[in-house]
């Protein structure tokens, strides 16, 4: 019996074994789980990204910037949640792709074929490399200017591409570049003359300006690049495919240019003697109102630093203020409007304050639900400056031409129309100077910016007081490039 029962098991043993021997060579057949897959198995997309005013930052409402904003909405296009990681700089967040640790680098990463163990995705957005300098040194117009100047840049960012390339025909060329630094220590350093010049680019400069007044705008250098995402380059392409339809279905339907112009579109409007001025102020004068902002701010669910930038574009924070038209006081009310809202004493600074507050909530109570944030804001500020009336005078026009009235960069163009014979005779209220109105919105939210930047949470880039004084030099962050000789 004992015997009957092993010569069964060993021909089961045997029927078992040349089974799994006819389907060895067919295992590498079989389908593996591809990176998208994977990412959906696990139900979150990793990225690696950057801690930095253009790419990921936490903001009043939680975490925000262009790439944070991207990879959020590859998440829900993939349906699946997000987790980020930004405690890194570049060459970490290569490596994190690299080694599969990332599924994606969003971190203003510089499309670069040649890179090693990476694959990047479309093009999302054109980068210009700048060299900036600081104010007072003679001109840097060209790259003869920069010769035996200390020059800094940020490594495998993709401006150092472009100083390698320039070069060639300037051997005598040199710089120091570092992986620990950002585009805002860059410029702090040239602010503070620890460096003469650097190269960064130029959307990074244009949002940072302001916050470094001793910093000049030199000259482009070399070609435009694109800012891409990185994947791992492991001959799977699935996510690397998905990710591409994604970026092409933003770009069709115009929001990766509503992105794109939300967070980098801003004018060079604002001279650097005014955000002296500006930043000078909210040291001296804005402390005596803060308190009142926040109060007003509580009740009519703005923003305190929005209604401080109105008081500023108003009247420089100033409560006995007086316009030729009649309009006073911090947020400079009309008398119907102060009647309206129930303020006795147009200068005295808690009343306006509280009055211009509750005003802006209303006119923008009576916006079209249709407008959404952030454009919904903006929109009422031009209302609050212009009226009402003006206001849908300029969304018909914006109609009129075939735009959609719910955008405010769309109501932005228009507004000006509003000044022109043939567009303000087809409205309802007239002719008005619509560029003032754009003015007034721009300059706004310039000022929210800086307030923003100076008591943004945890003061994560640069305090107050640091943009009065030079901090400690970080040369030793920096690795020497030599010439090529």
């Amino acid at each position: 019996m004992l015997n009957t029962l092993t010569g069964r098991l060993r021909w089961l043993l045997a029927l078992l074994l040349g089974t799994i021997a006819l389907l060895l060579p067919n295992l590498a057949l079989l389908p593996h789980t591809s990176s998208l897959d994977a990412v959906k198995a696990r139900d979150f997309l990793q990225v690696f990204t950057r801690n930095t005013p253009t790419t990921f930052y936490e903001g009043r409402q939680g975490p925000t910037g262009f790439e944070y904003e991207l990879s959020r909405r590859f998440a829900d296009y993939l349906g699946v949640s997000l987790a980020v990681d930004h405690n890194h700089n570049i060459a970490s967040v290569l490596d994190g792709v690299r080694t599969g640790q990332a599924d994606l680098g969003a971190a203003g990463l510089a499309l670069d074929p040649s890179a090693f163990g990476v694959r990047f995705s479309r093009p999302i957005m054109t980068m210009q490399p700048l060299v900036v300098y600081r104010r007072g040194q003679p001109p840097i117009t060209s790259l003869d200017d920069l010769l035996d100047r200390n020059i800094g840049v940020i490594a495998n960012s993709g401006a150092d591409l472009a100083l390698r390339d320039a070069q060639r025909d300037h051997p005598g060329l040199s710089w120091k570049q570092t992986s620990d630094l950002e585009a805002t220590d860059l410029l702090r350093l040239v602010n503070n003359g620890t460096l003469d010049a650097a190269v960064i680019y130029a959307h990074q400069f244009r949002l940072n300006r302001l916050f470094f007044p001793g910093v000049e705008n030199g000259f482009t250098l070399g070609n435009t690049l694109t800012l891409a995402w990185a994947f791992p380059d492991n001959g799977d392409f699935a996510l690397l495919d998905e990710a591409n339809a994604f970026i092409d279905t933003l770009r069709a339907n115009g929001t990766l240019t509503a992105l794109i112009e939300q967070y980098f579109g801003h004018d060079d409007y604002l001279e650097y003697v005014g955000a002296r001025h500006f930043i000078r102020q909210a040291r001296q004068r804005l402390p005596d109102y803060i308190d009142t902002f926040k109060a007003a701010a509580a009740e009519s669910g703005f923003d305190w630093k929005l209604l401080a930038a109105v008081g500023y574009q108003e009247s420089h924070w100033d409560p006995d203020a007086v316009s030729p038209t009649g309009v006073r006081g911090l947020m400079m009310l009309t008398t119907p409007t102060a009647n309206h809202m129930g303020v006795d004493d147009r200068t005295d600074a808690e009343q306006s304050i509280n009055g211009g507050a509750r005003y802006l909530a209303s006119v923008k109570s009576r916006l079209p639900e249709s407008i959404p944030e952030p454009d919904r804001t903006w929109v009422a500020l031009a209302a609050y400056n212009i009226g009402l009336g003006h206001l849908f005078d300029a969304r018909h026009v914006v109609k009129l031409r075939g735009g959609n009235p719910d955008r405010w960069q769309d109501i932005r163009t228009a507004l000006p129309l509003l000044q022109e014979r043939k567009w303000y005779r087809q409205v309802r209220h007239g002719f008005v100077q619509g560029n003032i109105a754009v003015f007034y919105v721009r300059n706004i939210r310039r000022y929210y910016e800086i307030l923003n930047y100076i008591y943004r949470s945890q003061q994560q880039f640069y305090p107050l007081n640091e943009l009065s004084r030079d901090p400690e030099s970080t040369d030793d962050a920096f690795d020497t490039v030599p010439p090529v000789l």
